[in-house]
């Protein structure tokens, strides 16, 4: 079972990870969009949005975590 990252550090890491896979899929869909296939291109592009989704997810946590206040 997958455990979710409660952590800034957890977040900030999950969040490069996604980083570093919207720009290798970037670079595949330039190559396919090189290539002149379409459904070449139709696939990464598919491929793409489930990752910017989740690195945008990511993202809203680690900013709803930076407004937080500190209980005290």
């Amino acid at each position: 079972m997958a455990r979710k990252a409660n952590s800034k550090v957890g977040l900030v890491l999950s969040l490069g990870s996604s980083a570093i896979a919207v720009v290798r899929s970037v670079k595949r869909m330039r190559r396919t969009r090189g290539d002149q296939d379409r459904l070449e291109t139709a696939n990464a592009v598919a491929g793409l949005l489930p990752l910017i989704t989740s690195a945008l997810l990511v993202a809203r946590r680690l900013r709803g975590r930076s407004h937080q206040q500190p209980a005290g």
